[in-house]
């Protein structure tokens, strides 16, 4: 699957009337990159209920809580992306198509892949989020002045840490 990185989302007439000290052309990327950050945590969501419903082996019980207390916090934290691009004037993305043209990250093989494996693609994927939220945090504190969205992105970066620590922790050790 090829994703198309140059898909735009026509904004609302409202980034235009935000005044909140932050330019239209800055607001106007932040949305951009929240939208595709957006895009990751439902990719992430998807592949972490799918674990969650489709988990079997010795580990089922702590990796099925594990995986739901995991996607209860990327459901959050998705609608705290959403709101953000709504402050920034933006129209957050909503639809799967549009998920899946704006992900980072790749999708699922159609397998049911084993606890450890399912372990092991999740915690990549968090990794991924992590390193792309660094540079995101630095182009938005460094060169677009919104530290509102720095914030935002650095309280999602250490969700995405603590569960990767998390992650790993459940591959270390011999209960597989």
């Amino acid at each position: 699957m090829t994703l198309n990185t140059d898909v735009k989302v026509d904004v609302n007439q409202e980034l235009d009337f935000v005044n909140i000290g932050i330019t239209t052309d800055n607001r106007q990327h932040i949305v951009e990159e929240l939208n595709n950050l957006l895009a990751d945590e439902h990719m992430l969501y998807t592949k972490t209920r799918n674990f969650h419903w489709n988990v079997t082996g010795p580990m089922f019980a702590s990796l099925h809580l594990l995986f739901e207390e995991q996607y209860n916090s990327l459901q959050e934290t998705a609608d705290e992306i959403a709101e953000r691009v709504r402050m920034l004037g933006g129209e957050a993305i909503g639809t799967l198509t549009l998920f899946l043209e704006r992900t980072r990250l790749p999708e699922s093989p159609l397998d049911q892949p084993n606890a450890r494996t399912m372990v092991g693609r999740l915690l990549e994927d968090h990794e991924s989020v992590i390193n792309q939220l660094r540079q995101d945090i630095d182009v938005c504190t460094n060169r677009l002045d919104d530290v509102g969205t720095a914030d935002l992105l650095t309280g999602v970066m250490r969700m995405h840490e603590k569960i990767a620590w998390m992650l790993r922790a459940h591959l270390q050790g011999e209960a597989w």
